[in-house]
């Protein structure tokens, strides 16, 4: 974690990401690409849909692999990289591959980017492989991983790429394998069971200081399309439940609102109905 020293008000208490550990080159030019941003606006008629969005520097999308389409081939990492689009960092891995007849050695080598786990280094070597070493970047599947043993990017559906547990410093614990199934611990202490054929990668998620960065001053959440979020108590009633009072007041109300009127804050929002609620041995801990 960076410190800055108090040289303004705005970077007394301000901290940053330390970036010494990563790579100094480009993002890999066949692995991005420009996706069009909403900005909070309806595509069919422009209006603002989702507030406080909008502004923001420019960033280019980077191509991640969360699936497993090279399996039994290991992989050299060649280079970790800052993601604008993610918490934790990426790495760029390389698969040196037999050159075929009409291919030269330097065409016959594929590039991929994968979520990075805390602890790689420049010059490691992963592989994605049903039973694998469990060393972290490392992917295999669930039924094995051994007890006890911390997974990131994990599967739900086999072979549909991992969508749980892929943000800066979390991981998830296995607990126990049973009928085809593998209990899960996830970071909100929600116990549930994942098909034992999903994938899950070796490790904890990279850059664990992310959860003390402090942006310090409003013009840097600018930068991020962040804009301004005006408190429904300095509103008018006609604008927020909140609003209105002779100077400040408290919201008048037993719970919060959001400008419709419906509940906010600690309200559960899951359908009580759904299918997947079978798989989850242990709902996560109130705070």
């Amino acid at each position: 974690m960076k410190v800055y020293k108090p040289t303004t008000p705005s970077r007394r208490g301000m901290t940053g990401i330390d970036f010494s550990l990563l790579t100094k080159k480009r993002a890999e030019k066949s692995l991005v690409k420009y996706v069009r941003r909403s900005v909070g606006r309806s595509k069919a008629s422009g209006r603002i849909t989702t507030r406080h969005k909008g502004g923001g520097v420019k960033k280019l999308y980077r191509i991640i692999e969360f699936s497993q389409t090279k399996m039994d081939m290991p992989a050299k990492v060649i280079a970790l990289e800052y993601d604008p689009n993610r918490t934790g960092f990426i790495a760029l891995i390389e698969y040196s591959e037999l050159p075929s007849q009409n291919a030269s050695a330097s065409q016959s080598k594929v590039r991929q980017y994968i979520v990075a786990p805390q602890g790689l280094k420049v010059g490691d070597t992963v592989v994605f492989s049903e039973a694998a070493p469990l060393t972290p970047g490392n992917r295999m599947k669930l039924k094995n991983i051994s007890v006890g043993t911390n997974v990131y990017n994990i599967e739900l559906e086999p072979g549909k790429g991992g969508i749980l547990v892929r943000s800066a410093g979390n991981a998830a614990q296995v607990l126990a394998q049973e009928h085809g199934f593998t209990d899960i611990k996830m970071p909100s202490s929600e116990i549930r069971k994942v098909k034992g054929e999903c994938f899950a990668t070796i490790g904890m998620v990279s850059n664990p200081e992310n959860r003390f960065y402090r942006v310090g001053k409003a013009g840097k959440s600018r930068l991020k399309g962040r804009r301004p979020h005006v408190r429904g108590s300095a509103m008018n009633p006609v604008d927020h439940p909140h609003g209105g009072g002779e100077g400040r007041q408290p919201i008048g109300l037993k719970h919060p609102k959001t400008p419709w009127g419906l509940p906010a804050l600690g309200v559960k929002t899951r359908y009580r109905k759904k299918w997947t609620n079978k798989f989850i041995i242990q709902r996560r801990k109130k705070k």
